[in-house]
């Protein structure tokens, strides 16, 4: 390695006018670019990351292909980092810094930028209705593939939507059309911080739930936002902070209450009564509880909320999930009539059912009954990479083994 961590990292000029460079840049492959900064300035993983301020773990993800770029914001620090020249900035998609430069070069490289912007534009037009429909049911279709089959099998799928949906939206131009491009933006974004949820990427989650906060903000849709901004609760709950995310979850409610429809409503009440089990508030968590039964609507969904699960099947192994923390007897019934009315398209949410459920019934003595459920629950949550549930799964499985030695 050349130099300490710290130093500026040193690529000279002239690597930046090779076809192979011009390629990477035009591409935005960041791994092509770290790549040079490792060929051409010495720089070391460490080094990268000093430079970048990128951890270094993320470093090597993205060097092996396993992660990948989206931000501007992080393209900039990558930019910088890297101490890339005007021409090579622009390439990249990025503003120069010496926005007075007059040399031929930059002449051409503005002349790319405008054709490339133009063409982007032009694209974004062709987006009309029906292309808004096609889009929507792509984000439909990945979410109940993602109810079977986990994010791991669709992780490829989701990148690819939302790279899709955000190249659109962010380059239409007619207000009708952008709206309905940062709606679909909003769901896909909260079911990819979802995703992230259960994999243990919670930084990664965080992010997608603020993409889909700002589209939600802009396609005007208070039913929308209520619904990222309460599952970014459970960003804060995995972190260890129920306190924070009941208080955020109560706020969305008093915010939103009076602008969305009763079935969100009774998900955000669910929401904060989980959040009120994990704080250990057992009066706060039934309240919510008893509130989110009373106002919840008949049938089993609403088509115009299709990322919200909630029926009284649903609520009722939310409610054991609740309860089996404060020893309540009558769990074990409420879990069972919740396993018994789904409809086995919830792979991810049963895995977490047979938890509680085992959970309930070794709290009662009956280990034996409690161990096909925590042995399916291992089945189902490696099937859908559900990382969420497997250390809970790990404890139950040793607690079934002490109790029936």
């Amino acid at each position: 390695m050349h130099g300490n961590a710290f130093e500026p990292i040193q690529i000279p000029a002239w690597v930046w006018d090779r076809d192979e460079s011009r390629e990477r840049l035009k591409n935005r492959d960041v791994a092509g670019l770290f790549n040079l900064a490792v060929k051409y300035a010495g720089a070391s993983q460490t080094r990268i990351s000093a430079a970048t301020g990128i951890a270094q773990g993320r470093i090597s993800e993205l060097m092996r292909g396993q992660r990948q770029i989206s931000d501007l914001e992080v393209f900039e620090r990558v930019a910088t980092g890297l101490g890339l020249p005007d021409h090579a900035r622009m390439l990249l998609g990025l503003a120069p810094l010496d926005t007075t430069s007059t040399s031929g070069d930059g002449d051409d490289e503005h002349q790319e930028q405008i054709a490339e912007l133009t063409a982007r534009i032009e694209m974004a037009a062709t987006v009309d209705q029906p292309m808004v429909m096609i889009l929507t049911t792509d984000t439909n279709n990945l979410r109940l593939l993602d109810r079977r089959l986990g994010s791991v099998a669709i992780a490829e799928k989701m990148r690819a939507q939302i790279s899709q949906i955000r190249r659109a939206h962010h380059h239409a131009v007619r207000p009708g059309i952008r709206a309905k491009l940062a709606h679909i933006l909003a769901e896909t974004e909260s079911l990819a911080g979802w995703q992230a949820i259960n994999t243990g990427a919670l930084n990664d989650a965080w992010t997608h739930y603020e993409n889909a906060k700002a589209a939600a903000r802009e396609a005007d849709t208070p039913a929308v936002l209520a619904y990222v901004c309460a599952e970014q609760a459970y960003v804060l709950m995995d972190l260890g902070r129920p306190a924070q995310a009941t208080e955020l979850l109560q706020y969305i409610h008093a915010t939103h209450r009076d602008h969305i429809p009763a079935r969100l409503r009774t998900w955000l009440f669910a929401a904060e009564a989980e959040a009120a089990a994990t704080l250990g508030d057992e009066a706060t968590c039934r309240a919510a509880l008893d509130q989110a039964a009373a106002i919840l609507p008949d049938g089993n969904g609403d088509p115009d909320m299709p990322y919200l699960s909630i029926d009284a099947h649903h609520l009722a192994r939310w409610r054991g999930n609740c309860l089996v923390r404060f020893g309540d007897p009558g769990t074990v019934e409420d879990l069972r009539s919740a396993l018994a009315g789904m409809d086995g398209t919830y792979n991810r949410a049963e895995a977490a059912l047979r938890c509680d459920l085992g959970h309930a019934l070794l709290a009662l003595g009956e280990a034996q009954a409690a161990q096909p459920h925590i042995q399916r629950a291992q089945q189902l949550a490696t099937m859908t990479g559900s990382r969420r549930q497997r250390k809970r799964i790990e404890e139950l499985t040793r607690a079934v083994t002490r109790a029936l030695r």
